[in-house]
């Protein structure tokens, strides 16, 4: 799986177990989570009759696979059949994502589970209530300029990393990856990228040093270049996961609101639950040329052929039930204590970041 890429550089200090380590999530400095909306957004309540209530969901970044659940259910019809009128709005980033619904500017985010403890910390309640993705499936790419000088995370040291937005699950995981390696969080700066077509062009263009990118952009610039592209670190396998993380699933990419929003509009997070796990189904019985077909013709990059390749790869990273686990959360809230000051030590109930009573 995942056979076109190379990694370099792999430091042996990863393979140790979470007992003590931990990081990844969602923050630039700290946790940069966000407080406001941005400008000019205005709230939307969410709520309305029951059988054809509008509800508004952010996507931290529509074109990525990780979040390919939240488009496709869409594109099946699936929302549609629950009663429901679902407005997506591409964000381009996880932080972006999250600074809308907590502005009131969408009701739900297409995010990931780690943005739930972040929050927490903050004191703000927000609850994920369908698992899409059992791993992050974040890629750390080297540009080509600098595959002869950058071979491990110690040589991102006074470098520039692209992420989608500081203070998303990219940039977490920079500051994860920098933590494990006895660094310190700001050895490494980072630039927003955004995803797709400009996180693809700015590493290709050698913008920036080094990348933490998902798919399909990790496919899209080896295939930009010509050849494989330089890859540090991995966690798109479960075996990748097993080796940066320590554990075998990490629940990444879900559906997640505030805990009053959950608490106002039951009916709807059932009714997106429901539609999510049917989308999840969907993926498990077909293949990636088939769900390919499915997805919005310019999701493809203009190569259909390679993008249901990368969907038929990344199928079994994602769940099929949409349960949170309690192995999963904790390993999320081991990594946070590691990459994410604002979390530390603080307190935290797990229990108040996710349910599974909509799925279950």
């Amino acid at each position: 799986m995942f056979s076109s890429t190379r990694r370099q550089g792999r430091r042996t200090s990863l393979t140790k177990p979470l007992a003590v380590v931990a990081g990844l999530a969602l923050a630039l400095s700290a946790c940069g989570a966000p407080q406001s909306a941005p400008p000019g957004q205005e709230g939307n309540d969410g709520g309305g009759e029951a059988g054809g209530e509008t509800v508004t969901i952010g996507v931290g970044g529509q074109t990525l696979l990780t979040y390919l659940p939240t488009t496709l259910a869409q594109e099946l019809g699936y929302y549609e059949e629950e009663g429901l009128d679902v407005d997506l709005q591409d964000l381009q980033g996880g932080s972006k994502a999250l600074t809308a619904m907590i502005g009131g500017s969408t009701d739900v985010t297409s995010g990931y589970y780690e943005h739930t403890i972040q929050m927490q910390a903050k004191n703000q309640p927000i609850k994920g209530f369908v698992n899409m993705n059992l791993s992050s499936g974040l890629v750390l790419v080297v540009a080509e300029k600098n595959k002869d000088t950058i071979k491990s995370v110690a040589d991102l040291k006074g470098k520039n990393v692209g992420v989608t937005s500081p203070g998303s699950s990219t940039d977490m995981f920079v500051k994860y990856l920098l933590s494990e390696n006895g660094m310190a969080l700001d050895d490494a700066a980072v630039s927003a990228i955004g995803a797709g077509s400009s996180a693809v062009a700015a590493v290709e263009q050698g913008q920036v040093d080094a990348a933490v990118m998902l798919e399909p952009d990790v496919t899209v610039l080896g295939k930009r270049l010509g050849t494989e592209p330089t890859i540090i670190e991995d966690v798109r396998t479960p075996e990748g996961l097993q080796e940066v993380f320590g554990t075998d699933a990490w629940p990444s990419s879900s559906l997640y609101a505030t805990s009053a929003w959950l608490e106002e509009n039951p009916e709807s997070a059932q009714k997106l639950a429901n539609a999510i796990k049917k989308t999840l189904q969907f993926i498990a019985d077909h293949s990636g040329e088939e769900i390919a077909a499915e997805m919005p013709e310019s999701f493809a990059g203009g190569d259909p052929e390679q993008y249901a390749k990368v969907i038929e790869e990344m199928k079994p990273a994602l769940s099929t039930d949409g349960v949170f686990t309690e192995a999963g959360v904790e390993a999320v809230l081991k990594t946070q204590r590691v990459a994410n000051p604002e979390v530390g030590d603080a307190e935290i109930n797990l229990e108040e970041t996710y349910t599974n009573e909509f799925v279950e």
